[in-house]
């Protein structure tokens, strides 16, 4: 477990004291949340946010990275808009749901929960929404085609790989009629790299077959002729 970059127990008293335990509690989710929970909830719907994004661009080096080989979560960046779910959790569960999704979410204090005013159909809802700063040091920034296709092959944290999080995410996105161009682009850049792997590996020439009994080894009588016994150095006659 790396180093917490700041301690999150203050983060989740102070979301908790916002909260104020009168109501039930609204939870945002836009990436991993919304194919699994991991708490219950008693409403979700479709919802939307002005003035931030859904972006992969949060190294994860425990979920789904390492130290070594660090991962890519999402982050809520400021700009923009985005669509996710929220999810209703009842009062008297609220305060659990919260203990628990710490754990989850915030191991390292990475994120900067806010309490964000969600459109819905049926009304705005404000929702606690894990988001990111730039300024944190686990923002990657933009990071190229080739950076991507290389931590998509190779990143694995204790819940998966980064490749299996992002598809998930863009499944239950279009299963939920949200369409996310930056996303599909990742994740068919990844595809494609799979594909010319595996296709590399069907060219290759098969591998040696070892038969039972065999040895690479000739034997003495196919090597040379046998001249009987050896006697020793020879030595020339005075």
């Amino acid at each position: 477990m790396p180093k917490p970059l700041r301690d999150p127990q203050p983060m989740l008293e102070r979301a908790i004291a916002d909260w104020g335990g009168n109501d039930d509690l609204w939870l945002f989710g836009y990436g991993s949340l919304i194919w699994r929970p991991e708490f219950g909830f008693i409403e979700r719907r479709p919802a939307w946010v002005h003035g931030w994004h859904r972006a992969l661009k949060m190294w994860s080096r425990v979920n789904r990275g390492s130290v070594q080989t660090p991962g890519l979560v999402f982050g809520l960046l400021s700009g923009g808009s985005c669509r996710g779910m929220v999810f209703r959790v009842p009062r008297a569960e609220g305060l659990e749901t919260l203990r628990r999704l710490w754990l989850r979410e915030m191991p390292t204090g990475v994120y900067d929960p806010k309490w964000l005013r969600c459109g819905t159909a049926e009304g705005p809802v404000d929702a606690l929404a894990f988001t990111l700063s730039r300024r944190s040091p686990n923002f990657t920034g933009d990071l190229s085609d080739e950076r991507y296709r290389h931590i998509f092959a190779h990143a694995i944290g204790r819940y998966g790989s980064s490749l299996d999080y992002a598809q998930q995410t863009l499944l239950e996105l279009r299963r939920h009629s949200i369409h996310d161009a930056a996303l599909a682009r990742l994740v068919a850049l990844a595809e494609a790299e799979q594909a010319s792997a595996a296709a590399a590996d069907c060219d290759a020439p098969p591998a040696p077959v070892y038969v039972p009994g065999s040895s690479d080894k000739s034997s003495p009588t196919s090597s040379q002729p046998s001249s009987g016994p050896s006697s020793g150095p020879s030595k020339e006659k005075p």
